[in-house]
């Protein structure tokens, strides 16, 4: 088994997943190891695939699936690792599913990739633009010339804050630096006076979001106006969002902005069987999985099999589906 650029802690659990199963029954020559991507380790995608995980392996006794969780550097990078065989599933945004599917933006160099499938889509993910509170930043346009965190390349967010630049006529040269900060740097950077800002595709609550509003007063800022909203008519992955008023301390008033939707995705080279287990260990607690995460706390079945998926439905996941009656 091969798992890329572990965390200490990722590496950790998986040492103990090993060394458990070396001194366990025979039964273990059956086990299946799968690994799920997703993000940094403040992120929800971290939260929300370890909450995945441990309903799977709660019940690895029957079908032998034993359930990891990789941070990584984010959606394009799970995207290409699954893609490469080395993830079997992993977080993305709706917006990174769509185009690495039909093979545009960040993907047109690779080409459509036609193997990957749609598991079911998870929590709503606001962009969310942080401002340091002495950069006295009213609007996103504010930004210009001053220091701000586009993301990690690699990244889902930094995919979402290129289309936006671009709608808005605006270039990485119009910051005075545009910094390449991962989601776990940009809060302590912000606090420390090194950027003015940053933008963060993100479900909410977030702790990334939490800290630095706790810490130094950041600002939330909304994202509106003319070049927002052709992104939104244009594209059928983006949609309004607002974080709501009071949600972090010193943010007393409602924040406007647009974003995407977490999504679980696959390949079709992952067993149906794999992901059906997967699936099935996600709705059969699905009671359980929403007290796992606050951002999960709204999750609704009937959105999460439709709602942000531009790639096919894994056979597994669709076998699931048709059993409950969700999808004929």
């Amino acid at each position: 088994m091969r798992i890329p650029h572990m965390s200490g802690l990722t590496a950790a659990f998986a040492a103990a997943a090993l060394f458990g199963g070396a001194i366990s029954s025979p039964a273990v020559a059956q086990q299946k190891f799968i690994t799920i991507g997703t993000g940094g380790v403040t992120g929800v995608y971290y939260a929300a695939g370890g909450a995945l995980c441990r309903l799977v392996n709660k019940d690895r006794a029957r079908h032998g699936i034993r359930c990891s969780v990789e941070s990584t550097g984010g959606s394009v990078f799970n995207v290409n690792t699954i893609k490469a065989g080395e993830l079997d599933l992993g977080f993305s945004q709706s917006d990174v599913q769509y185009n690495a599917y039909k093979g545009l933006r960040q993907f047109k160099a690779a080409g459509p990739w036609t193997d990957e499938r749609a598991v079911f889509s998870v929590h709503p993910e606001p962009f969310t633009v942080l401002a340091r509170k002495e950069a006295n930043v009213k609007s996103f346009a504010d930004f210009k010339g001053k220091r701000f965190n586009v993301g990690n390349p690699g990244s889902g967010t930094r995919a979402s804050m290129e289309e936006l630049l671009a709608s808005m006529g605006w270039k990485l040269g119009d910051f005075s630096l545009a910094s390449e900060l991962k989601a776990d740097e940009h809060g302590p950077a912000l606090c420390d006076g090194k950027i003015d800002g940053f933008f963060y595709g993100v479900g909410h609550p977030s702790a990334n979001i939490q800290d630095p509003t706790t810490s130094c007063g950041a600002k939330l800022v909304s994202l509106t106006g003319p070049a927002i909203e052709k992104l939104i008519a244009e594209k059928p992955y983006y949609a309004k969002a607002t974080i709501p008023a009071g949600l972090y301390p010193n943010n007393p008033a409602e924040t406007t902005t647009y974003g995407v939707l977490a999504t679980v995705v696959t390949s079709s080279k992952v067993p149906a069987e794999t992901v059906y287990q997967v699936v099935k260990a996600v709705f059969d607690n699905f009671g359980e999985f929403k007290k796992l995460h606050p951002a999960l706390a709204n999750l609704k079945p009937e959105n999460m099999i439709k709602d942000g998926l531009s790639a096919p439905l894994h056979e597994g996941a669709a076998r699931y589906y048709r059993e409950k009656g969700w999808i004929k």
